[in-house]
């Protein structure tokens, strides 16, 4: 599966963005799509995932009540809906897709395939 990412910029801290990861060669509803992000200095982290299904999603503690992750099968794309965006939320940020189920969060060892990354801005 490739996967490309769309949507990241720059916005102030309260603010909202939509990222957007249009997948192509195998759909969504296949695999279990993430988004992961990285800030400067620091190791690629979990934000949230959604089923192939659809009908379960799970986030890290930081961004809960704050992001959404959906999926529009149709057009083979998941989205991150993030509102009341944070500085802390400043990183670039990455869609994976895995073949492997979870109950809870992504590991980064188990992606299979990553998308190239947008960069999300959040100033104070």
């Amino acid at each position: 599966v490739q996967l490309v990412e769309s949507g990241g910029g720059l916005v102030q801290a309260g603010g909202s963005l939509r990222l957007s990861c249009a997948a192509s060669g195998r759909t969504v509803s296949r695999v279990v799509m993430g988004w992961f992000r990285k800030a400067p200095g620091k190791e690629r982290e979990f934000v949230a995932r959604i089923t192939g299904s659809g009908d379960t999603t799970y986030y890290t503690d930081s961004v809960k009540g704050r992001f959404t992750i959906s999926r529009d099968t149709a057009k083979n794309t998941v989205y991150l809906q993030m509102n009341s965006l944070k500085p802390e939320d400043t990183a670039v940020y990455f869609c994976g897709a895995s073949r492997y189920s979870t109950a809870q969060r992504m590991a980064v060892a188990n992606i299979d395939a990553w998308g190239q990354g947008t960069l999300v801005t959040v100033s104070s």
